[in-house]
This record gives C-alpha cells, sequence and structure tokens, in this order.
C-alpha cells in the first residue's frame, strides 16, 4: 500500500508566518513544518548559516558596496568582486561568496538590487555572474 504524503502547509496561510530572509546569507527561508512552534524566532536557514553568523568581515563588505556605490551615478552597478577587493586585498578570491552573502543582506533589507543582464533577479536564485546596483 502507498503511503499517502501529507499536502505542505501553506505558508501563507494564517498563523502570520511571513516570508523571512536568513540573516547569515540573505537567502529566503523557506517555512518548515518543524518550524511551526517557533516560527517568529528562526533567524538563519540552515545549521551552516546559524554557525557562520555575520562577521566583521561581513559587515566591512556591505559598507564597501555602499561606499562603492555611493562614488558612481545614480544608475550605476558594480561587481562583488570590486566589494571583495577592497576589503580582501591580493586574498580577494575568499571573499566572493561572503561578498554575494552582503549583496544578499542588503536586498532584503531594500537598500540594494542584484541584476543578471541588467534585469533584476531574486538574489535567492540568482546563478552565476551578478551586478549590483541601487534601488530605483
Amino acid at each position: 500500500m502507498a503511503h499517502r504524503q501529507r499536502k505542505p502547509a501553506d505558508p501563507d496561510a494564517a498563523g502570520g508566518r511571513a516570508d523571512k530572509t536568513c540573516a547569515s546569507c540573505g537567502r529566503r527561508i523557506e517555512w518548515r513544518a518543524k518550524w511551526a512552534d517557533n516560527w517568529d524566532s528562526v533567524k538563519y536557514c540552515s545549521a551552516a548559516c546559524r554557525g557562520r553568523g555575520v562577521s566583521a568581515t561581513d559587515l566591512r563588505l556591505e559598507e564597501s558596496i555602499a561606499t562603492l556605490l555611493g562614488a558612481r551615478a545614480q544608475d550605476a552597478t558594480i561587481c562583488p568582486s570590486e566589494a571583495a577587493k577592497v576589503v580582501g586585498g591580493e586574498g580577494w578570491c575568499d571573499l566572493m561568496e561572503p561578498a554575494r552573502r552582503a549583496a544578499r543582506r542588503l536586498v532584503a533589507r531594500g537598500e540594494l538590487q542584484i541584476t543578471q543582464g541588467g534585469t533584476v533577479v531574486d538574489p535567492s536564485t540568482a546563478k552565476g555572474p551578478i551586478r549590483l546596483r541601487r534601488v530605483r
């Protein structure tokens, strides 16, 4: 006899489960039934993000992104590698993923947009090269 699968709970249904973003990586947190009792206190999307948190380097990357964009025209874009180079110097390659996480956190706060090919994309699902710009 086949097992019946439970229908997933609708996160938009009554109960006040609003969309959330991870405090560490900036990706959208998908609602899970095991979090039903403590959804309001969920801050991270995974154990890895909980362990990583937000470091001083992450905060410097956010500041660097804001500074670089502030020094450019209103509609200009930057690559996350530019912020990584400012913060990391010669070891900037190791800061590429942290720079992308910093950009996603800025998007979650409404301070930034992530684009690919000039089109705004969802930061939780964007793959490949991205550009960063101020909100228009």
